[in-house]
């Protein structure tokens, strides 16, 4: 049945590429009828208001309005994107009055959520909305296949949005003058990074880019995972077939996913081969199962036909009628190596007319050079065997553009920028928003609350520490909660059948160890606890009854069905504790050494109806690959690396019908006697903080000024931060490159050691403090403090003291001259962070202890009263070791508001302000240059004997501030000498 006011809208709107036009008159322009065309405005309000759900006309309307909602280039608004303003305009353009408005801004409101952060140098001029619409052929087959799978208009013109935002940052393949980008887009872990470089593909391929190359990951496992999204989601049927017949059994031997449950139903159809509808076909030089190999028919898979054989292949006539090659490789040596060769056969000046796309996933892993600069040679850079070959094909194929995807970047900017042959994302480094629908970071932790000894919302719905007071060890209950959540599942499934592909897969991950051994123990003593659980007994249901009321019921989803008593889900139970006890066992253990370690049928996704499996495993499971159904989660191991650790968390993803179901069992901080346990719930909470701060900056520096960018990606400033000290932003061998800028210490001693030696650089110090030291009260005041280790027993000490400015001590800070100015520059930055989250120091108490004992002597130095000396030893390297004093320290941590006030130490009572930072200062003598009472002459000593040493300690400040942290940059090795933003403010 045809729906004519549908036809006529589309019709109209297919009309109004450029934006927005009036609707009445452009619908009258293309009636056929001589009399006007139906475009009664009541019709259609009255059609938008009263459709439910899967109304076309309403879809349409809804694509159209999101679409203009998010355009950046609208010439025709000057309002900008995601407003009210934008859709105002839109509305004005098309002639629509006030009652329609109404209705449609129900029915579709506006868009409002970010679109991607961009930080580029790239001219944007030759992809526009128009270009894009020209050609783009598989881009709507692509995004037609999304809707039929369920995405949202918002979630598909958002995915428009952000993968046109690459596009148009790689160089025009039809350019004269080659030239190859690079970039990086920063996703989140498991958040859809494959979605968006496959619509990167789509619309690369339909702009003419005729060679793709994807670096698929480093196993098998993970490059047939990405090589079947791109079959399915992109290159197609037809394409697969090459023309054969699907309803020819012979003509179908051989085809790759004979044996996959969705071939072909939901695998997206062009309806005939592209090239017989005008467009191109795709020819794939990889499939499922078989990686790249040396191509059995010489290099004439990766020739490409030219109409017009005297032009270049990008020249228009030739690029837009040939076809394209999509290839999905390992990031293996041997592999890279069939590649290279074969690429070399083809020769220099015919690879210098193929544009070229390399999209590296996960980009982080493998690619990036990680020999040490101090061990090459003199002027030669040696590099790795993967970040070798990825260098080799960047410069066999000029036009490549190099687009590395990741959602932990911080290896990436640490790479050299002044190294050309690279892959350091000089051209654009685009962060895409946080999808809708996602469960991540901010979903486990609750980052904004203040009261650090209260878990909030987010907390206990979600995470479980691995221990309790009365059961010790809570492997069984989330092993209880695993059965629990899959019952719950086929509950709600059963009373709406649409959730059952979103339950297809229900899974639990169990993850303590890279040790292979252990993960074989491990599943043992899963499955003994398993079958023991007696889930079929009335002891068993007892205790899920328990569980289900306790921790299930109480952080149900309103929107989804659960039900009021257990007595409602316990049919249910029964049919999971049979599906994951499928084939004997619950347990699958995925680790190995090879490739055919991972070739698991029941681990297979893709092929297996049903994957109902408790998951054990290590470093294989905890990048990539992508655990389908996780549910619940047992997670204790532990790693230094904030990287490493973010792409451990499989538990973040999509989990539609079941956000509520999702557990994580984590290690929490222990007593271990009176040291605590690593908290790992703690460790994720500072990646999160090191991660938004690293978006933040990013979003600060994104925006325009005067129509031009603020920095470009080698300019940025230090954005990699660090919020646990032990946990560092990669690997060692990823940060040779990496340079300390900053280092924030709210609260935290900062004691600096590698003081100057030559007699000039001391005097001038002494020059440098003589004012503050002559500001001195005269009369000492007297601290206590109470003993280390020997509870009720004070120590008292008299000191002198003043009360410094802020800007006074930074600028002496500044001016002293020191033995090693890198070890307190990054201090220093922290210190000169006047913002809202930097220092919040407003002055400082200056402590200047007088000691006594048999090696403590009184002189006087130029220009002040007499100073007690005391003496301390450099060591091998030249510097101090410790200088401070234990007690003088406590009553500095008082006034600096990190240790509580005591009535018993009035002084530092009295001293304390809430943004007052504390300074120990001690005139030190080594005593390598003889007894200090030896270097006095007449009651004086040379400034050029004495080191004026100083610990200090910034204001703590409020409960809720960001605590310690580190910032980063990369050393760019083309630009020694030159200035480069330093300073985020």
């Amino acid at each position: 049945m045809t729906d004519p006011l549908l036809q006529l809208h589309g019709d109209v709107l297919a009309a109004m590429r450029r934006g927005p036009r009036n609707f009445a008159k452009l619908a009258f322009a293309l009636a056929d009828d001589e009399e006007p065309a139906d475009t009664d405005q009541g019709d259609f309000r009255d059609r938008v208001a009263a459709a439910g759900a899967g109304d076309g006309l309403t879809a349409l309307w809804h694509r159209t309005l999101t679409g203009w909602d998010l355009a950046e280039q609208a010439d025709w608004s000057t309002s900008p994107p995601r407003t009210d303003a934008r859709r105002a305009d839109a509305y004005d353009r098309l002639g629509f009055d006030t009652t329609l408005r109404k209705v449609l801004d129900h029915a579709v409101p506006v868009f409002k959520e970010p679109g991607p952060t961009i930080i580029s140098t790239t001219p944007t001029w030759w992809y526009s909305r128009d270009t894009a619409a020209v050609r783009s052929f598989y881009w709507s087959a692509y995004e037609q296949l999304l809707r039929r799978k369920g995405w949202s208009d918002a979630a598909v013109a958002g995915l428009d949005e952000a993968s046109h935002a690459v596009v148009e940052r790689l160089a025009d393949p039809t350019r004269p003058d080659a030239y190859g980008a690079r970039g990086l887009v920063v996703g989140y872990v498991q958040s859809g990074k494959t979605a968006n470089f496959t619509g990167v593909t789509a619309k690369a391929i339909d702009a003419g880019y005729r060679l793709v190359i994807v670096l698929g990951g480093t196993l098998n496992l993970l490059r047939g995972q990405t090589q079947r999204r791109l079959d399915m989601e992109l290159i197609g049927q037809e394409n697969i077939l090459r023309g054969a017949d699907p309803a020819d059994p012979e003509a179908l031997i051989g085809v790759d996913y004979q044996d996959d449950e969705d071939w072909p139903e939901k695998f997206v159809s062009h309806r005939d081969r592209p090239s017989v509808l005008g467009a191109f076909d795709i020819e794939r030089l990889t499939t499922r199962d078989d990686d790249y190999k040396s191509l059995a028919t010489g290099i004439r898979a990766l020739e490409f036909d030219k109409q017009i054989r005297t032009q270049p292949l990008y020249a228009p006539d030739n690029l837009h009628r040939a076809a394209a090659r999509v290839m999905v490789v390992k990031k293996n040596k041997s592999v890279l190596s069939k590649l290279i060769k074969d690429l070399k056969k083809i020769g220099g000046p015919l690879l210098s007319e193929i544009p070229t796309l390399i999209i590296d996933d996960e980009s982080d892993q493998a690619s990036v050079n990680t020999t040490d600069p101090k061990k090459w040679e003199e002027g030669k850079v040696t590099r790795t065997a993967i970040n070798g070959q990825i260098s080799q094909l960047l410069g066999l194929l000029p036009r490549a553009q190099y687009v590395g995807y990741t959602a932990t970047p911080f290896a990436n900017v640490f790479v050299d920028p002044g190294d050309g042959d690279d892959i350091f994302p000089r051209d654009f480094l685009i962060s895409l928003p946080r999808p809708t629908g996602y469960m991540g970071v901010q979903d486990f932790h609750d980052l904004d609350r203040t009261d650090e000894s209260a878990a909030g919302s987010a907390e206990r719905a979600h995470v479980r520490g691995i221990y309790d007071d009365a059961h010790g060890d809570r492997l069984a209950e989330a092993l209880d909660a695993f059965i629990l959540t899959g019952a719950l599942k086929l509950y709600r499934a059963s009373h709406d059948p649409s959730l059952e592909g979103h339950f297809r897969h229900h899974t639990m991950l169990v993850h303590e160890s890279v040790r292979m051994a252990e993960h074989a123990d491990l599943a043992l003593r899963i499955s003994s606890m398993w079958h023991q659980a007696g889930y079929t007994s009335q002891e068993g249901h007892s205790r899920l009854e328990a569980l289900f009321t306790s921790d299930f019921l109480p952080f149900a989803d309103d929107g989804l069905r659960t039900p009021a008593s257990y007595e409602e889900l316990r049919p249910h139970v029964a049919r999971a504790r049979q599906l994951i006890n499928s084939g004997g066992t619950p347990v699958l253990v995925v680790n190995g050494d090879t490739e055919r370690d991972y070739d698991q049928p029941d681990l297979d996704f893709d092929r297996t109806p049903n994957v109902w499996k408790i998951l054990v495993g290590g470093t294989k499971l905890s990048r990539g690959f992508t655990v389908e159904g996780l549910t619940v989660t047992y997670y204790r191991r532990r790693t230094q690396q904030a990287d490493t650790l973010m792409q451990m968390g499989r538990w973040f993803g999509f989990r539609p019908g079941y956000r509520d179901l999702v557990r994580l069992y984590i290690g929490r901080a222990e007593p271990a006697g009176k040291t605590r346990t690593v908290d790992l719930y703690e460790a994720f909470e500072a990646i999160c903080r090191d991660e938004e701060t690293f978006r933040a900056q990013l979003t600060r520096y994104a925006t325009l000024v005067d129509g031009k960018p603020q920095v470009t990606p080698a300019q940025i400033p230090p954005l990699v931060s660090q919020h646990l000290s032990w946990l560092k932003p990669s690997a060692r061998n990823k940060m040779f490159n990496a340079e300390l800028v900053e280092i924030r210490s709210p609260g935290e001693w900062v004691e600096p050691t590698a003081y100057p030696t030559a007699p000039a650089d001391l005097r001038h110090n002494a020059e440098v403090w003589r004012p503050v030291l002559a500001s001195l009260d005269p009369e000492p005041r007297v601290f206590v403090t109470l003993s280390e280790g020997d509870q009720g027993s004070y120590i008292r000490y008299p000191a002198r003291t003043a009360v410094l400015s802020h800007s006074r001590l930074l600028g002496i800070m500044r001016d002293l001259a020191w033995g090693r100015p890198d070890l307190l520059a990054p201090h220093l930055e922290y210190l000169s962070d006047s913002s809202d989250t930097g220092c919040a120091t407003d002055d400082w108490v200056l402590i200047l202890p007088q000691t006594s004992g048999v090696t403590s002597v009184r002189a006087e130095m130029p220009g002040t009263e007499p100073l007690t000396l005391v003496q301390r030893q450099r060591n091998a390297l030249g510097v101090f070791n410790r200088i401070s004093g234990v007690s003088h320290r406590q009553s500095a941590e008082r006034i600096a508001g990190r240790r509580p006030l005591c009535d018993d130490d009035p002084f530092a009572t009295q001293f304390h302000q809430p943004r007052r930072g504390a300074l120990l200062l001690y005139p030190t003598v080594d005593p390598s240059l003889g007894a200090p009472a030896n270097l006095i002459t007449q009651g004086a000593i040379d400034p050029a004997k004495v080191v004026l040493a100083a610990a200090f300690i910034p204001a703590a400040g409020s409960p809720g501030n960001q605590g310690s942290g580190v910032r980063f940059r990369a050393i760019d090795s083309s630009r020694e000498g030159e200035a480069v933003i330093s300073t985020v403010r």
